[in-house]
């Protein structure tokens, strides 16, 4: 599959390049970013050059993992603000997704995120994009951030699938939301009580 960019009046997402690389392994230092993904820990600027030039590349070769640089729509040339992802499965020819993304300290809050979500995931789940018959998100409990993104797309809250997740070699808990084809874009429940407050 060849690249794409995904623009609307938020967003500017591109598929990173080389002149990523450095932009990437700064972010992904970020505790927070290490806390919640699965990235090496310690991250070095060759982990960096690996993911854009190997797993990205592959990715889209294969059309299995698409990834994209989030920036914001009035600044498309300036440094990535985060990235977001959707690797594709086909099982039984019928293929789902799983989103994921993160943000750099300086984007967090400001909505870019989860309009960057929204975008990937309508792709995902256009009979003229991508087809797909679901798009799911997973993330480590307490990853309430994370939660709240996939809350405002639609995703809707499924429950917590003990120790499935794998966190460089350890397990963890992790929540599971869905969202299919003809589910509205907007929240489908009261966001829990139980969420601390932002």
């Amino acid at each position: 599959m060849e690249p794409f960019p995904l623009v609307n009046e938020h967003v500017h997402l591109t598929v990173p390049t080389a002149a990523d690389v450095d932009r990437v392994a700064e972010v992904c230092q970020d505790p927070e970013v290490q806390r919640w993904t699965t990235v090496p820990s310690p991250y070095t600027r060759a982990d960096a050059e690996s993911f854009v030039t190997g797993f990205v590349r592959r990715g889209w070769e294969t059309g299995s993992d698409l990834t994209w640089a989030v920036r914001p729509a009035r600044d498309p040339a300036g440094p990535l603000q985060g990235m977001v992802g959707l690797a594709v499965s086909d099982g039984g020819g019928e293929r789902t997704g799983e989103i994921g993304f993160w943000a750099a300290p300086e984007a967090r809050g400001r909505g870019l995120i989860t309009e960057a979500a929204r975008i990937v995931t309508d792709l995902g789940l256009d009979p003229e994009g991508l087809g797909l018959v679901r798009v799911q998100w997973l993330g480590y409990v307490g990853n309430w951030p994370s939660r709240r993104v996939a809350w405002k797309v639609g995703y809707r809250f499924e429950g917590t699938l003990r120790r499935s997740a794998d966190q460089r070699g350890v397990r963890r808990d992790a929540w599971v939301a869905s969202l299919l084809p003809d589910d509205p874009r907007e929240p489908a429940e009261p966001w829990p009580a139980e969420a601390p407050a932002r």
